[in-house]
């Protein structure tokens, strides 16, 4: 028998040539060709012994069968079919019996000779079999398609995939074909092992999408990971700190996880878990992501924020506040979309042309966003935006402000100037309160969401020539959005402006800090 490698012809004749050339290594060639150096030795033999004719196909029907049963048992068991159309081989087996016959078959004989010989499928069965058996191995005349199926657009994509598909393809394929050629559903799921409920579905998406859904890779609908609230019951959790939930240490283990969410009744294995984070752009190995708060009053500085919002009236502003930077102003690295043999390279080293901070803020339920530059990030210049807000929104009644445990957000200086713009205010600007977020809760400031799609949008694979120009975009940046949110008003979320990393929507699940952009 020829080996797998060498059952084609061509290939032998190939192998043959090759093997025959002066400087050839008929072990080195065997091994290209997948065969053992015996099989390739017989097939150089059977070329010499019998030149072309050696590498035609062989049968491989065995010489002798012994144990096959006689001519003449053969043509009693037909007979006896002939005369009871309807009998299998155990009423056959008894019927030779009763004639006198000592070497009576077994029925399992009995029923391999009838099959052997055609006599137990009608001719329509046979007839489709041996179409659907043509079309799987290739050999079909697509002169003989079903007149149901031809001037159809799909039909050249079905036909494709009949003669370059994988088996799975060909089988789909066939069933379409096959069902439109009004062949019994139980004879096609049969012939292709398939169940009735996989037809159906064949026949319904074919129907419904064409080939294109027919064809497509299957998603399970029901993958957890991609369950939006098991993600939001990841994050909240993985944002607290183990101590929340009775657990003595300061980082999570994925065990501990998937025990916690199975308590909250959100039940995640560590997989889900594991490609729910990696697919939100975090790694544990890296320090510098920081997805869990230390703050002993996460919970309640979370619950006091959600209340605010739950509750904000239309006379009240709630801002999200950081700084963005300092950035240098330089040629920087980004993805960017080159022509074939081309290569972008930035210099590691390069003088900088300035550098910048920015201090912006957003609006929540008008999605505007308030900025400016500053020289260093201090108390001063949270009071100086503190100052532009109330007189930007001196229409309302009340503002809230929200950002990060940073030093120079919680100071006394700060804390100072609020009081006093409130004891004086009256009914001449809003009153000013915080809604400081927990300590190391980066990720759930808005504001953070904002600059990640200004980086991708602006800051990343740009080269401006000066600060001016960097600030001329940044400006342009927020004009547009702001510009475009006063026509289409909103609430921050839902609708994600350009590549911003996640909504700009306060949730304890987010992670606005997106930490490839800064």
């Amino acid at each position: 028998m020829v080996s797998r490698g060498l059952r084609l012809g061509p290939t032998r004749r190939e192998f043959v040539t090759l093997a025959r050339s002066p400087a050839s290594n008929v072990r080195a060639l065997c091994r290209r060709f997948n065969v053992s150096p015996h099989v390739g030795y017989k097939i150089l033999n059977r070329y010499r012994a019998e030149g072309e004719e050696g590498l035609r196909d062989r049968s491989h029907r065995p010489r002798h069968t012994p144990l096959r049963s006689s001519d003449a048992t053969e043509k009693a068991v037909l007979a006896v079919r002939t005369d009871h159309p309807s009998w299998g081989g155990r009423k056959i087996a008894a019927q030779l019996r009763a004639f006198g016959f000592t070497a009576v078959p077994a029925p399992s004989t009995i029923t391999a000779i009838l099959t052997r010989h055609g006599r137990l499928r009608s001719f329509f069965q046979q007839d489709a079999l041996a179409w659907m058996s043509a079309l799987l191995h290739k050999k079909m005349d697509y002169r003989d398609l079903p007149d149901a199926i031809i001037g159809h657009s799909d039909l050249p994509i079905l036909l494709n995939r009949l003669e370059k598909g994988r088996l799975l393809d060909r089988k789909r394929s066939i069933a379409i074909l096959a069902s439109r050629r009004g062949l019994k559903s139980g004879l096609i799921c049969k012939f292709l092992s398939l169940s009735r409920q996989t037809y159906r579905r064949y026949l319904q998406v074919f129907e419904q999408n064409g080939t294109a859904a027919l064809f497509a890779p299957r998603i399970n609908p029901h993958r957890k990971f991609d369950n939006e609230t098991v993600k939001r019951a990841v994050f909240n959790v993985l944002h607290q700190p183990p101590g929340n939930f009775g657990i003595n240490r300061t980082t999570w283990t994925m065990a501990d996880l998937s025990r916690v969410l199975s308590e909250i009744g959100q039940p995640a294995g560590e997989d889900v878990i594991r490609k729910i984070i990696k697919a939100a752009g975090y790694r544990w190995r890296k320090a510098r992501v920081v997805l869990t708060s230390n703050d002993p009053e996460f919970s309640q500085k979370l619950d006091r924020i959600r209340s605010i919002l739950s509750e904000l009236k239309t006379d009240e502003a709630f801002f999200s506040i950081d700084e963005y930077g300092p950035f240098a102003v330089k040629a920087q690295p980004g993805r960017v979309l080159l022509g074939p043999g081309e290569q972008r390279l930035v210099p590691q080293w390069q003088k900088s042309r300035g550098c910048l901070i920015l201090t912006a803020a957003i609006e929540l339920s008008s999605n505007q966003v308030s900025h400016f530059y500053s020289t260093k990030k201090n108390t001063a210049e949270m009071i100086r935006m503190m100052d532009v807000l109330t007189h930007q929104y001196r229409d309302r009644y009340k503002i809230y402000l929200s950002w990060d445990a940073a030093s120079w957000h919680i100071s006394k200086e700060l804390f100072k100037r609020i009081d006093e713009h409130n004891a004086v205010v009256g009914s001449n600007g809003p009153i000013v309160e915080t809604a400081p977020l927990p300590a190391r809760a980066q990720f759930l400031n808005v504001i953070e969401s904002i600059f990640s799609g200004l980086a991708r949008a602006i800051i990343h694979n740009s080269d401006y020539k000066s600060v001016d120009d960097a600030k001329a975009a940044i400006d342009r940046y927020f004009e547009e959005r702001n510009v475009h949110f006063s026509e289409h008003p909103r609430r921050a979320g839902g609708k994600i402006w350009r590549k911003e990393r996640e909504p700009a929507e306060f949730s304890e699940s987010n992670n606005c800090k997106d930490p490839r952009f800064g």
